[in-house]
Order: structure tokens, then C-alpha cells, then sequence
């Protein structure tokens, strides 16, 4: 008989010590989900993160920012004055029995406070530092102390210019989350470097552009060069997609219904798929009266290269009025039935009360007693059938295991840890 899956093996030997701001809060929340033991540390007081909303019931308060909620689970707390001689003391410590050290701060910050690389190396030979900076280490931006926001970075890294209307200024991604593509690609270079270790027996410094992270996200736009000489147009799907010959086909995948939008895809020729998507659309479209001429439509002798905009623009007005008689739901429900390309467009609602989802276990419920209340949380983003992502804890209050660290696990007497604080030490 297989042996039952054990929660939290995975990573669950390995100590990570958390010192990121916003930039890089994604990082050590993947390797805790994991099971790495992840010591948040912050600056006396709370990190300035703590203040970003939205917060619970709208209390602008650093112990009830969603935010900071969202990006902290299953951490631990702690509280550190790295301007300080004793806090360093303290820091160099904790990196003794470390195996990860993820850091934001600006380059050359650590080096300066005699925490880099070479520094950390001398004390733990095998210690892993991640390095999360909107250019890298290096570089003229870096050598010029260039300072950037969220939309700099989707602008220098190449999104900016993709995104939005043709005939307008190009739009920022709606929700600032270029940091989160950092930290995400950050906790995949702790993970090669740990797999490194495991042949070496030797750390290494993980060097993270956010801007390289975000120039990974242009997908094809390179080869838009490579295959048609020119570069990709914003608002390709309003502009129309280039063809062989230099001109455009207009034909959009968002359409509008009863209560939203859909994503449909129609179209034929060769696509063999497509057109039997299509050819079921237009049967439903017939068995409630609102085909028209679709009715019979050869959906095979399209081709992509020839068919005219206007016949196109025919074809979509007698699709858009059916569709706008259904809501989302139903058109997503008949569609899975009918084998329909066709799938809504779901907000954060439409996203919280997924069914798939929930099957899936990706939401998950915390305690907070401190609120007296559960919040629902997303959840493991991987199925490891040996080692699941479990025993999922809330982010942790300002300083909230300072003792347990400090006193059970460092040896630091109590007097010792009450000195330190009122030495805005801790």
C-alpha cells in the first residue's frame, strides 16, 4: 500500500530569511508555500509594506492590510535593525543556520552594510543570496542609481508598448504586479541554486532583473520581426492581425453578453477544431431561431489569408446579437456541451466562486483570531502528489516571534531580547 502523502516535506529543512520589501514579497511566500522555514524580517516598527491597501473592513491599519496578508503567509516574524551594529551581529547569526537569504534592497545596500555576498559566504559557505532589484547588480541604469515605479518597469521591459488602444498612448497593466513576476522568477533561481548546491556543496549569489522578468512576458513579439518585418502593433486584436501580404484581418475574441464578455474564437479552413466549433455555434444558433444565413455556413472554406473584413464584419453581426440573449454561464455551460470554443471572461467574482477551483482545493481558509475572524485565501498553485502544499498559517504581526526566535532558538536571555527592543534594536 503507498504511504500517505506527508504535508510540508519539500522544503521543510531549509531556512529562509526573508528581508524583501514589495519587490520581492512573492519570493519567500513560494518557498514557504513549499515548506521552507521563511523569517520575515522586518524593520522595528513593521515594514512599510504593511501599509499598503486594501485593508480589513478599510482600517488603514499595518496589522490589516490584505495586502500584506496576501504575500506573507506561512512566515514567520521578526523584527531587525540592520542600521546597527548589534542587529548586523544578530543577522550574521540567523545566516549561519540559513540556507537562503532573499533580499530587495538597492545594489550595493548589503555590500555596504558588510552583508554581501563575499561577506555572508565567510559565515555559511552554503547559503544561497537572492538578489531582487528592478535592473539587476549591474549595468549603466544601476551604475546611474536610476530609481523606478511598477509602470517604469512594464515600460522597460517592453509589455508597456503592446498594451492599450492603437489609436491611444499605451496603458499600463491594471494592477501593479510586475514585483510579483520578480519574486516569482527569484524563487525559481533559489531552487536551481539549491539544486546546484546539492552537486557543489556551494551557495551562490541569484542575481534578479525585474526588467529581464518582464521582457520574458512579450512572448512572440520578436518573432513578429523575425516572420513579417515589422513590430507588433498595440492593440493587435483592434488593429488586426498582419497577414502574409501586409494587410489586416480584424477579428476580435472578446465579445459582449447578457451580464459580461466571452472569449470566442471563429473561423475554419485548416483549423480543424475551429471549425467544428463553429459549425456547433451556428447549429445552437438554428435550433432558436437566430442563425440567419449562418445556417448551413461552410465553415471549412474559409481561409485566413483571403477572407475579406466585410465578410468577417458579417459574421459577427449575427453572432453578437445571439450571444447578448445569454449570460455568461449559460453560453459557457451549452458550450462545454456543444464542444464551442468559448469561455467567459471572468472578474474576481467570477474567479472566487470558480468551481474548477474549489474542486481543485485552491482556496484555502485562515484564522485570524487577532480579527476573530477566517479569511479565504488562494491556495497551492501546484498538486505535488508526495509532498502537498499544506498547513497554510496567516502572515505574522509585527515582531510576533521575536521571543521564539530570539530566546528559543538564538539563546538570547530575556533581559538580553528586552534590552534590544528598547534599543530599537528588535
Amino acid at each position: 500500500m503507498a504511504s500517505e502523502p506527508t504535508p510540508y516535506t519539500l522544503l521543510s529543512p531549509y531556512r529562509v530569511l526573508d528581508l524583501t520589501d514589495e519587490k520581492g514579497l512573492l519570493c519567500g511566500k513560494i518557498l514557504g508555500d513549499m515548506g521552507a522555514d521563511v523569517i520575515k524580517i522586518e524593520r522595528p516598527g513593521g515594514d512599510p509594506a504593511r501599509r499598503l491597501g486594501p485593508f480589513y473592513h478599510d482600517d488603514p491599519d499595518p496589522e490589516k492590510s490584505l495586502y500584506w496578508f496576501a504575500f506573507n503567509t506561512n512566515k514567520r516574524g521578526i523584527t531587525l535593525n540592520l542600521e546597527t551594529s548589534d542587529g548586523l551581529d544578530i543577522f550574521k547569526r540567523l545566516t549561519r543556520s540559513a540556507d537562503f537569504v532573499v533580499e530587495s534592497f538597492p545594489p550595493g545596500t548589503m555590500d555596504g552594510l558588510g552583508i554581501g555576498y563575499p561577506d555572508l559566504e565567510k559565515i555559511n559557505p552554503g547559503v544561497i543570496l537572492v538578489s531582487i532589484t528592478p535592473f539587476g547588480q549591474s549595468g549603466p541604469y544601476v551604475e546611474r542609481h536610476y530609481q523606478t515605479t511598477d509602470m517604469i518597469l512594464w515600460a522597460l521591459g517592453g509589455v508597456m508598448s503592446i498594451s492599450g488602444d492603437p489609436d491611444r498612448a499605451p496603458n499600463q497593466i491594471s494592477f501593479p504586479h510586475a514585483y510579483l513576476h520578480g519574486g516569482a522568477e527569484a524563487a525559481q533561481g533559489a531552487m536551481m541554486a539549491l539544486y546546484a548546491r546539492s552537486i557543489t556543496g556551494q551557495g551562490q549569489h541569484v542575481d534578479v532583473s525585474i526588467q529581464q522578468c518582464l521582457s520574458m512576458c512579450t512572448m512572440n513579439t520578436m518573432q513578429f520581426w523575425d516572420m513579417y518585418r515589422i513590430n507588433l502593433p498595440r492593440g493587435v486584436y483592434k488593429r488586426g492581425i498582419v497577414r502574409s501580404d501586409g494587410s489586416s484581418l480584424y477579428n476580435p475574441w472578446l465579445w459582449p453578453c447578457q451580464d459580461g464578455w466571452v472569449f470566442l474564437m471563429i473561423g475554419g479552413g485548416a483549423l480543424r477544431p475551429l471549425v467544428l466549433s463553429s459549425t456547433a455555434l451556428a447549429l445552437w444558433m438554428a435550433e432558436q431561431g437566430a442563425a440567419g444565413d449562418l445556417e448551413g455556413y461552410d465553415w471549412a472554406a474559409i481561409d485566413s489569408a483571403t477572407i475579406t473584413q466585410q465578410e468577417i464584419d458579417r459574421l459577427r453581426k449575427v453572432i453578437e446579437p445571439f450571444l447578448m440573449t445569454h449570460t455568461m454561464a449559460d453560453l459557457y455551460e451549452e458550450s462545454i456541451k456543444r464542444k464551442i470554443l468559448l469561455a467567459p471572461v471572468n472578474d474576481p467574482k467570477g474567479i472566487a466562486e470558480s468551481p474548477q477551483l474549489e474542486a481543485r482545493g485552491f482556496y484555502v481558509e485562515i484564522e485570524h483570531p487577532e480579527l476573530g475572524a477566517v479569511l479565504k485565501y488562494c491556495g497551492p498553485w501546484a498538486q505535488l502528489s508526495r509532498t502537498p502544499l499544506a498547513g497554510w498559517k496567516r502572515a505574522p504581526l509585527i515582531g510576533e516571534h521575536n521571543r521564539e526566535i530570539y530566546e528559543q532558538e538564538l539563546g538570547l536571555s530575556r533581559e538580553q531580547t528586552i534590552a534590544l527592543k528598547q534599543a530599537q534594536i528588535i
